[in-house]
């Protein structure tokens, strides 16, 4: 599969060469969906009712979100969009409470997600996706999240190992 998507092989290689130290990769598992439920929080505070459902920004950016993951990889998009949906879920429910608690949550969330990211690249020695690409990184970063518990997992090794050999190679190329 991995040699078939040059797309997602290329994009694992981008970010699993900037995430190589166990710290950083542990942050990243935590820091990276409390952004995301923070930035849901505040998303699902903007929605319209229809037929009865509540359909808000937070549900759109998961749809969206998956719809781009599923040009990836399948089975990445689908768990994302399982844990992404409860997640979503969640946030929704807690975008109902008082502005005050919601935005309280959303910003700790929000802020000391990102704040973990740089202190696992500064344990690491690298820079942030983030600082050169922050579109790039804001979109991939959850799809990472869920290959990387597939890797914890031990789940389809063979992927992970063409995305390490590559990291190799670019290593052993001259600068």
């Amino acid at each position: 599969m991995a040699q078939r998507n040059s797309k997602l092989l290329d994009m694992l290689t981008g970010y699993a060469a900037a995430h190589q130290h166990p710290f950083n990769i542990f942050v990243h598992l935590l820091g990276i969906p409390l952004i995301m439920f923070g930035a849901l929080i505040a998303f699902s505070w903007l929605g319209l009712d229809v037929g009865g459902f509540r359909i808000t920004l937070a549900h759109l950016l998961l749809l969206a979100f998956f719809m781009f993951y599923m040009t990836l990889d399948t089975l990445f998009a689908l768990v994302f969009l399982f844990f992404g949906a409860l997640l979503t879920y969640v946030a929704v429910q807690m975008g109902t409470w008082p502005i005050a608690q919601s935005a309280t949550i959303a910003a700790a969330c929000f802020f000391g997600g990102y704040a973990a990211q740089f202190v696992g690249h500064a344990v690491e020695r690298s820079m942030p996706v983030l600082v050169k690409h922050p579109v790039q990184a804001n979109l991939a970063a959850p799809f990472f999240t869920v290959v990387e518990v597939f890797k914890l997992l031990g789940l389809r090794d063979e992927l992970f190992n063409a995305v390490q050999q590559r990291i190799a190679e670019q290593r052993k190329e001259p600068a």
